[in-house]
């Protein structure tokens, strides 16, 4: 491809997204001498933010805050040349120019242009909704036992879901609480067979069946759930614990994307391993593109292979490949 005239006011590269996969790209889009922007979410912040300990992201033995952890990628790309921008993305346009393909961003009512934009946009926790809930995230709410179980050691903990996702994770907390409570709205569990067999036998696991929680209690922290039987609607308890795992699934923060780049049946972004999506000059990346892992380790390998993809595409554009 020739070289295209590149209006002044176009970017090389637009990353909307602030959590560790978004930063990374940011690193690496910087120090490759790309033009960047990274769009962060005005109103929320990276699901990592909120983890009071991150214990296993290489290099810190002893853990760090994910609200530090995450500054630690800010700074290091601001070091670089990242720009920053706080505002949540509504959607992008190709721009209808063909002698230059630019994508247009909309956020905060600001039009942003860019020759390459990488998503970056994360998930969000489903939520109860119930009292209680936002009160106590971080104080004993917790949405990821692979982040948060050492916390609970010798603790009592309840689960409130019945998938694979939920019961996986009340089995690995039985490593560290004393014992686990799965609350599920029915009288079976949803998961896989080897995953429910693996909890039934497991002697520090017990269950709360047709149930549904009503309130999550506490002072400092969390002192109990108070739940409802779905069948008997007037019966109630309440159950003491010190923490509670909501583990009722993910919802990626895909929606403005619809019908500019590919999603699986649940929202995520569909990629190739070079993070490039259906649409050309548009890649992906972290817990918002469809992938078996989602923690910080892969985000930022997600974001680094983003940000190459999107420099080769780049200089492709430009008439500049190697």
């Amino acid at each position: 491809m020739g070289k295209i005239k590149i209006p002044d006011n176009v970017r090389d590269v637009i990353i909307i997204g602030g959590g560790p996969a978004g930063f990374t790209a940011g690193i690496y889009a910087s120090r490759a001498g790309l033009r960047t922007l990274l769009i962060e979410g005005g109103a929320t912040m990276s699901q990592i933010s909120y983890s009071e300990m991150v214990e296993n992201y290489p290099g810190f033995p002893e853990g760090i805050g994910g609200f530090d952890l995450v500054e630690r990628f800010r700074k290091q790309a601001a070091k670089f040349g990242t720009e920053t921008v706080a505002a949540d993305a509504t959607s992008i346009e190709k721009n209808a120019d063909p002698a230059a393909p630019v994508w247009d961003i909309s956020a905060g009512g600001v039009i942003y242009r860019a020759l390459a934009v990488i998503i970056a946009t994360g998930t969000s926790w489903r939520k109860l909704g119930v009292p209680g809930e936002d009160a106590f995230v971080g104080r004993g709410i917790s949405y990821c036992a692979t982040c948060d179980a050492p916390f609970f050691r010798n603790r009592t903990v309840a689960v409130v879901g019945g998938g694979d996702t939920a019961v996986q994770e009340a089995v690995y907390l039985t490593n560290f609480a004393e014992k686990v409570t799965i609350i599920h709205r029915r009288d079976r569990l949803r998961a896989a067979a080897v995953l429910r067999d693996r909890a039934m036998a497991n002697p520090k696991i017990d269950f709360a069946w047709n149930s549904v929680v009503e309130e999550i209690r506490g002072n400092d922290g969390v002192t109990s759930i108070l739940i409802r039987n779905v069948q008997a609607p007037d019966e109630k308890r309440e159950i003491p614990v010190d923490g509670v795992f909501l583990l009722i699934g993910l919802e990626p923060n895909t929606g403005f994307l619809r019908g500019t780049v590919d999603l699986d049946e649940d929202g995520y972004i569909l990629t190739d391993a070079s993070m490039r999506t259906s649409s050309g000059g548009v890649f992906a990346c972290g817990d918002c593109r469809s992938t078996p892992l989602r923690q910080v380790v892969t985000a930022c390998g997600d974001g680094a292979t983003a940000a190459v993809s999107a420099q080769h595409y780049i200089e492709s554009l430009k008439g500049e490949s190697y």
